[in-house]
């Protein structure tokens, strides 16, 4: 995508930027992150391609399976994504500003490609599946990665308000980027979208994100700035209740004596899915 393409379905171009919540993302879930690395079981000499790599953070991972004979890329849409992953990885790791759409990289290059929370920013994951596949040397694998296909836990205590933050979420998206429900839970399909791609042996593993309070730094980081105060906040005002709206801010409050991250009972869910196929 060029910066004067249209955006993808969650609005992102060449020009967007969130470097800090991809950051506090993989700091918070690189342990189950690189469980499912592992579960590849990755060789050395492999060569590898991270599609819609953020800031780089897996790459490093890729790159101590690989080791020093393998070649590990990362693309990236975002420059300033591209820039940070750049800044952060020794030199060997090479990392494109690049629309994942139109890749400028040869057929046919790579043993494993690893796409997580990607595919489901295009407007047409399928397309996006099927382009990635060239890309793959006979017998290589496409890893998609992808969070939340089961609905995440916070507030572990009040069903019903947890229930409402989701659906204000939706409604969010839907008004911001005029994506319905079904254009969200699409990724949930992700088996079915490689096997429509003609990939072969596909498989599937689930890794459960389980935090308890107390919080490590890194989880309460992330729990509170890209989620509490970055995805909800003041922009789901409009689709809550006076009450419920007051009783989300307590809660995501941290000067609040009801703060949900620092209680007893605090307990977070969260699933990251990881379906691998073979062309």
């Amino acid at each position: 995508m060029t910066r004067n393409s249209s955006p993808g379905l969650l609005g992102d171009t060449a020009g967007r930027d969130y470097t800090r919540k991809l950051r506090l993302f993989n700091s918070f879930a690189e342990p189950e992150l690189r469980q499912a690395v592992a579960s590849l079981g990755l060789e050395p000499g492999m060569r590898i391609l991270d599609a819609g790599c953020g800031t780089g953070e897996a790459l490093g991972w890729l790159a101590l399976e690989a080791g020093a004979q393998g070649l590990v890329v990362g693309l990236d849409l975002a420059v300033a994504h591209a820039s940070a992953a750049r800044a952060a990885l020794p030199g060997r790791i090479g990392v494109l500003q690049a629309d994942l759409l139109r890749p400028p990289l040869g057929a046919a290059s790579f043993d494993l490609i690893w796409t997580v929370n990607t595919v489901n920013h295009l407007r047409d994951p399928l397309v996006g599946v099927q382009l990635l596949a060239t890309l793959l040397r006979a017998g290589g694998r496409i890893a998609v990665g992808q969070s939340s296909l089961l609905p995440d836990m916070y507030f572990a205590w009040d069903s019903r308000l947890e229930r409402l933050t989701n659906e204000a979420v939706r409604k969010y998206y839907r008004d911001r980027y005029g994506a319905e429900e079904r254009d969200l839970a699409g990724v949930r399909a992700i088996v079915g979208l490689l096997r429509s791609a003609r990939l072969r042996d596909v498989k599937v593993r689930t890794f459960l994100i389980e935090r308890v309070a107390p919080l490590g730094a890194a989880d309460e980081a992330y729990l509170l700035e890209a989620i509490f105060r970055g995805t909800w906040g003041e922009r789901l005002r409009p689709y809550l209740s006076s009450a419920d709206y007051e009783e989300v801010s307590r809660l995501c409050d941290p000067t609040d004596s009801r703060f949900a991250l620092r209680r007893p009972d605090f307990h977070f869910l969260q699933s990251f899915t990881l379906a691998v196929g073979r062309i």
